[in-house]
């Protein structure tokens, strides 16, 4: 009996200790690193929105980011958490070196941990990301019960033979117009509509990078709205009557504005998401006469010219890529300044269809030479050739990035090509580049940078060189 009335008084005081922990927890801020346990070591990061108490069930949204910046990933949300009142939670140990089981299995530690820590809505259970991040946030569903939507930011999932009509969850896509995923976040928007995902795509001005906060908000009142209407959660109709005002308010500017293609993007956004709550049919019929105006029809013809002419273009890059690096077509690289030069007249039009479709046709070829950079450098044997090839494409498709430069730079001199590594030189100055301390610490560089001819470019670009230039 003595024994039982310990163990019982010692659950007592553990539970007391854990809630006080609990309790104790700072709301309103990021805390970085809480443990999984004291036998892994793993840990994430974590925020409580500042009305948090421990009465009542709340939301999570875990944030992913695979480049070990989950804090910065999860401060991107902290608006939304306070307005709609989310906890958020992002691991510390997923990461892209990884493969994709061993950051399931981490997300599941995650998951489990701060299910038994917090008093967690089992309803409204969500995953975020960006880019790789929001890779596999995508993913998690798939492989974690009960994970109600996701949030996914310029990335989808890749193997869409994984997706099943028996686990669905909510899907909101969010892309810049100028993301070279652009296209494929709207062909997989078109995949989880034929098998009857719920699922939305949210675009913002940009390019390959991290929505605008108000986007990030805007996703999780859409998250919040839908668990309204599943009965997940109290249905608030100042709430959605104050949120569908504002909506339709946004669309009649962007109408008297002329700015008829977000226009309508919003109309269907608003017409999806509210729904459930009431009619629609005002919102179809001025949808169908958006369609009937004639500066719309035309501002439609020109993004779809576009994105058509950009399906193109990006098939012969990735066919054009792949043979010169096999071939190590170095002749080919004036081609490939060519189309720098193509692109630039497309970014620089007049026509805003051509425009982001010259930028995301920019970004694309970066990040396909970024991409097959690091499959050969993965390679048992790294193919040198090919990689120096890349190299020097990348100075082209991206010439102000001046560590493709110095890459060659050191290369070069290594095999003593001091040729390209001097013309590599002037390249980087001619565009910019004006580290001279760094100039003189590349490595493989010792002889190259105490010749005349190395310290004759440095001072034509910077003035004055390291070392003295002696005439002969």
């Amino acid at each position: 009996m003595k024994l039982k009335l310990v163990l019982l008084c010692f659950c007592i005081i553990s539970a007391y200790y854990a809630r006080a922990q609990q309790v104790a927890l700072k709301k309103g801020s990021i805390i970085n690193t809480l443990k999984i346990s004291d036998s892994i070591p793993e840990s994430f990061s974590l925020y409580l929105p500042t009305n948090f108490e421990t009465s009542r069930n709340w939301p999570v949204l875990f944030v992913f980011d695979v480049e070990g910046k989950g804090k910065q990933a999860m401060s991107m949300f902290r608006q939304g958490a306070e307005e709609f009142g989310y906890i958020l939670v992002s691991s510390n140990n997923v990461h892209d070196s990884l493969n994709t089981s061993q950051n399931i299995l981490i997300a599941n530690r995650m998951f489990n941990k701060v299910f038994s820590m917090f008093p967690i809505q089992k309803r409204r259970v969500y995953t975020a990301g960006f880019s790789n991040g929001a890779r596999l946030a995508s993913i998690v569903p798939l492989f974690i019960k009960n994970i109600e939507g996701v949030i996914s930011c310029g990335a989808n999932i890749r193997t869409v033979e994984l997706l099943n009509t028996k686990n669905t969850f909510h899907f909101i896509g969010i892309v810049g117009r100028e993301d070279y995923n652009y296209q494929e976040m709207i062909a997989f928007r078109k995949i989880l509509n034929r098998m009857k995902f719920p699922n939305l795509l949210l675009k913002f001005e940009g390019g390959h990078q991290w929505p605008t906060i108000e986007s990030l908000t805007n996703a999780m009142k859409i998250l919040t709205l839908a668990s309204m209407s599943k009965g997940s959660l109290e249905r608030d109709d100042s709430f959605v009557n104050t949120s569908f005002e504002e909506n339709n308010k946004h669309i009649n500017n962007l109408i008297s504005s002329n700015n008829l293609l977000i226009a309508n993007e919003l109309l269907e956004e608003t017409i999806t998401v509210y729904r459930p709550y009431s009619s629609m049919d005002s919102l179809k019929e001025k949808r169908k006469l958006l369609k009937r105006n004639k500066w719309y029809r035309t501002l439609k013809r020109n993004e779809d010219a576009a994105l058509f002419k950009e399906t193109l273009i990006k098939e012969n890059y990735a066919y054009s890529l792949e043979e010169d690096v096999l071939a190590y077509n170095y002749n080919n690289l004036g081609w490939w300044n060519y189309q720098m030069v193509e692109l630039k007249k497309y970014v620089e039009s007049d026509d805003k269809a051509q425009q982001q479709m010259g930028k995301r046709l920019w970004a694309y070829i970066n990040a396909l030479t970024e991409d097959t950079i690091e499959i050969l450098e993965s390679e048992e044997k790294v193919e040198e050739e090919g990689v120096r090839f890349l190299w020097m494409l990348k100075t082209i498709t991206a010439p102000n990035d001046y560590s493709y430069y110095l890459k060659i730079i050191s290369d070069s001199a290594r095999i003593e090509d001091y040729g390209t590594a001097l013309f590599y030189l002037e390249e980087a100055l001619k565009n910019g580049y004006k580290n001279k301390g760094e100039l003189y610490t590349i490595a493989h560089t010792a002889l190259l940078r105490i010749t005349p001819e190395f310290n004759q470019i440095v001072a034509k670009y910077l003035k004055e060189a390291r070392y003295d230039i002696i005439e002969e």
